[in-house]
């Protein structure tokens, strides 16, 4: 998300940033409480699927909560890293055979299913309706023309005897 932003902020004011690696956000890595409390959603999310009694799920949910409160007081990151992996690994063992999904979640039956038009869609409008929006097809032309210029100075002019399909 940051990149994509910065990128865009480059595009407008047509400068050229380099970056460096080390600029770049690194997601993969979490601190141990953010691994243990991933864990505990992703234990409950697991109860959520076994037992469809709201009254049932919660004391299941209490118990597993007791669970991760025993370890809680550890403070030797040795002993601590170990029962994470056991637990991840119980947790991988016992997991349900068909994991629920939410709807707009990854894996879910609507993830990404917003079609989103392809730009040249737009070439395609009716006068009258791109006279609603004078700016940003002002704008929108400028951009077309910039880009043709960046790619024709980037990988030179089309051969027009390679024109056809």
């Amino acid at each position: 998300m940051i990149i994509f932003y910065f990128c865009c902020f480059v595009y407008e004011k047509k400068t050229v940033v380099k970056i460096k690696m080390a600029q770049v956000p690194v997601y993969g890595l979490a601190s141990h409480a953010r691994k243990v409390c991933s864990l505990y959603k992703k234990a409950l999310r697991n109860l959520e699927m076994y037992y469809d009694r709201r009254h049932v799920y919660r004391y299941q949910a209490v118990l597993m909560r007791e669970r991760f409160d025993q370890n809680a007081k550890i403070r030797d990151m040795r002993k601590a890293t170990e029962l994470l992996k056991a637990g991840e690994e119980e947790l991988f063992l016992i997991q349900h055979p068909i994991p629920k999904k939410f709807t707009y979640s990854p894996g879910g039956v609507a993830f990404e299913r917003e079609v989103e038009p392809p730009d040249w869609v737009l070439d395609y409008w009716h006068p009258l309706e791109k006279a609603e929006y004078p700016e940003y097809f002002k704008r929108r032309e400028e951009r077309k023309k910039q880009f043709i210029e960046m790619w024709e100075k980037e990988y030179g002019k089309e051969d027009p005897k390679s024109a056809h399909h």
